[in-house]
């Protein structure tokens, strides 16, 4: 499998790391669409939300306690922050490697469909 996310937890791609643990790896993206914003991957690979299981789902709730974790240490969870996560091309998801953003730090569009 030839996986960006996954070759960045490898460490064969070099990032601006901002958390780790056994269970997810955070780091900085790269073409930040605010002041703070930084994405929240799993280690292992689940390609969207469509490959969410029973038996992977509690990633993603430990995804969540880390994105509040973080909003308090980078200083964005007093005033607001947004957590998003693409799934498909047509939702503009661009790795197909599960990803959550962590976005904050100034006042947020807000673009509904």
């Amino acid at each position: 499998m030839d996986c960006l996310f996954c070759s960045i937890i490898k460490g064969d791609i070099p990032s601006a790391k901002v958390y780790e643990d056994e269970t997810v790896y955070a780091f900085k993206d790269i073409n930040p669409m605010a002041p703070v914003h930084v994405l929240i991957i799993p280690k292992t690979h689940i390609s969207s939300m469509n490959d969410v299981t029973p038996e992977n789902s509690a990633v993603i709730a430990h995804i969540y306690e880390v994105a509040a974790k973080l909003a308090k240490e980078l200083g964005i969870a007093e005033n607001g922050f947004r957590v998003v996560s693409n799934c498909g091309a047509d939702a503009g998801q661009t790795v197909f490697h599960l990803h959550f953003h962590l976005l904050g730090g100034k006042k947020l569009k807000v673009e509904m469909c």
